[in-house]
């Protein structure tokens, strides 16, 4: 490795920080000052040579335009990236929170300037872009016009998208960062320490009950105290998706989310209804069956993720953890291993948790001219192993889409987790094998379930809560923090069952999650990954033929295809009922065993 950043922990050993010197070496780089500059140029430019022009260019002229507009766009994806990397890792520090603000604004005022072109794109009749599109170069860009024109009776005019695209800094984007800095700046009182959220939700997965308690109650009581202001951000974010909803035509709350996802408002439903009904098969039967381990009738809502009785969480170095995800992913494919090393052999990986820095984990894309980057708070449980698998996944994924270039290499939410999820069900399989002792493997699988119950049910009732915040938002005005509880435990009660015993305290913890703030109905993709990856993996273990090809190829697919036509390949149709219990089932198989 190359001048990579550590820090020692003495359980942890040694932990990478990443070098964002692939993107700028600060702030202040010349590099930096030069690529804002040329940007302001080259969209300049842009807009004299294309504004009110689109109908009148030929195939040969239009290609040469989106080839200037993707350049543009992986140029504004750098930057904007460089400042989101960051500020991350530092949030409560000042001067990274003002120059990602910066950042944003600038690149919002730029690029205000290209609006137009995507917007008279969908204003052409379908005929005429039919004969441009019989330009060879141009019409590898089919995939691009095809999603792009998903939102043609969506959007607005010229002047009212640019003005929404200016107050988008003032609006959402400054509510989002006002609940970020919140959390970051949050500490929450545990026996003698001020631990961050990151750190406090780690004690929840805490052998000791007494340090679960603790947690759970300084959680529940910090959140308490500022459910205030969450409530508001939470109302005010609601009111302005409404506001933007009902002038872009959109007749549900998460209808524009499916969109963005190219999925039928119908088959989302079909999804959230079908694991409604698995409710009883799973969370409620295992939590049940988890109570009784324990001893009791039901669970106190702090020891559902606890672990089982007799259960010493083993702590994994980072380098254990980074050996047993290769080896795991060598097994599947040397060549998805190939592409892994990439981020462990370079200082692509931020995982030591720290004060300022952002909460959970995350793969962000960046552009296709750089590469992936990985932000992870590891603490050394077998769940931190999990989640360098998951978001190594997504790194996979981002990296082998790359070649599909700026417009086309991002993927639907949907399908974003993909990749992540089958690394995720490699590493747990590849534990399992070499796992040799009975109880330990009960242990594993038990493990293995609550991880797919937070993914799949848990995420799910989030939906839930935002479909009822959002449609009562709609209906009744402004919520009160008392019935934004009111939701949350309804929600929770109905997804978790009676094995789960809730505390007053737990009806504030709906203010920590992020996605209901950065993006809302974003959690449900969460439950369709699971299922496509399980139904995906059972494909695999029939031996279908040539599996790792058909594989690493829909990965490179990138946003090129649809759902259906990359899940063809492996005899997979999302469109059916029997999709989405097929995956569910496996889950139930799972709890079988435990039985």
């Amino acid at each position: 490795m190359n001048n990579i950043q550590i820090e020692e922990n003495n359980k942890l050993g040694f932990m990478p920080k990443w070098d964002l010197k692939d993107l700028y070496q600060s702030p202040k780089d010349k590099a930096l000052a030069d690529d804002l500059s040329r940007l302001e140029s080259d969209i300049q430019k842009f807009a004299e040579e294309y504004q009110n022009k689109i109908a009148e260019l030929s195939g040969e002229e239009f290609y040469a335009a989106i080839i200037k507009y993707e350049n543009i766009s992986d140029l504004m994806g750098k930057i904007g990236s460089f400042a989101f990397l960051y500020y991350t890792t530092d949030m409560a520090n000042p001067e990274k929170a003002a120059f990602f603000q910066n950042m944003q604004e600038q690149l919002t005022q730029l690029s205000a300037a290209l609006i137009f072109f995507t917007l008279q794109i969908n204003q052409l009749e379908d005929k005429h872009l039919d004969n441009l599109l019989k330009n060879e170069k141009l019409a590898g860009y089919k995939p691009w016009f095809r999603d792009l024109r998903v939102f043609k009776k969506h959007q607005l005019s010229d002047k009212e998208e640019e003005i929404l695209h200016h107050t988008s800094v003032t609006g959402g984007q400054a509510w989002s960062r006002l609940f970020d800095e919140t959390m970051v700046d949050l500490r929450f009182p545990f026996k003698e320490e001020q631990l961050t959220c990151s750190e406090i939700l780690h004690k929840l997965s805490e052998p000791d009950s007494e340090t679960r308690k603790i947690a759970a109650k300084s959680l529940g009581e910090v959140l308490g105290k500022n459910t205030k202001l969450f409530s508001l951000i939470t109302n005010t974010l609601a009111k302005e998706k409404q506001t933007i909803d009902t002038l872009r035509k959109f007749s549900k709350p998460i209808s524009s989310r499916n969109l963005s996802n190219y999925i039928e408002d119908e088959t989302v439903q079909a999804l959230i209804d079908t694991v409604k009904s698995y409710y009883p098969k799973l969370s409620h039967r295992y939590y049940k069956l988890k109570a009784k381990w324990f001893g009791v009738e039901s669970l106190d809502y702090w020891d559902r993720n606890a672990p089982l009785p007799g259960k010493t969480d083993k702590v994994y170095s980072w380098q254990e953890a980074v050996e047993l995800v290769k080896v795991s992913l060598a097994n599947f494919s040397p060549k998805i291993l190939e592409v892994a090393n990439n981020f462990f052999e370079n200082n692509w990986i931020d995982v030591p948790t720290g004060s300022g820095k952002r909460s959970g984990a995350f793969a962000h894309p960046t552009v296709p001219s750089a590469h992936p980057y990985l932000m992870l708070n590891y603490l050394g449980r077998t769940r931190d192993v999990m989640t360098l698998a998951h978001e190594l996944g997504h790194g996979i994924h981002q990296l082998l889409s790359n070649k599909q270039g700026a417009l086309m290499c991002g993927t639907p939410l949907t399908l974003a987790e993909t990749a992540s999820v089958f690394g995720e069900q490699l590493a747990f399989r590849y534990l399992l094998d070499i796992e040799k002792d009975e109880r330990n493997k009960k242990l594993l699988i038990a493990n293995k379930v609550e991880d797919m119950l937070n993914t799949v049910v848990r995420q799910i009732a989030f939906c839930e809560f935002e479909n009822m915040i959002h449609n009562e938002r709609r209906e009744r005005g402004e919520l009160s923090s008392e019935r934004i509880c009111e939701i949350w435990l309804k929600t929770q009660k109905e997804s978790l069952g009676e094995g789960i015993k809730f505390h007053d305290e737990y009806k504030y913890y709906w203010a920590y999650v992020s996605h209901f703030i950065h993006s809302p109905f974003y959690v449900y993709s969460y439950a369709f990954g699971d299922c496509l990856v399980n139904s995906l993996y059972q494909s695999y273990l029939d031996g279908i033929e040539n599996f790792e090809e058909k594989y690493i190829i829909m990965l490179q697919a990138g946003g090129t295809l649809r759902h259906k036509e990359l899940l063809k390949p492996f005899g997979l149709d999302a469109s059916h009922s029997g999709f989405w219990k097929k995956g569910l089932n496996m889950i139930a198989s799972f709890i079988d065993q435990l039985e």
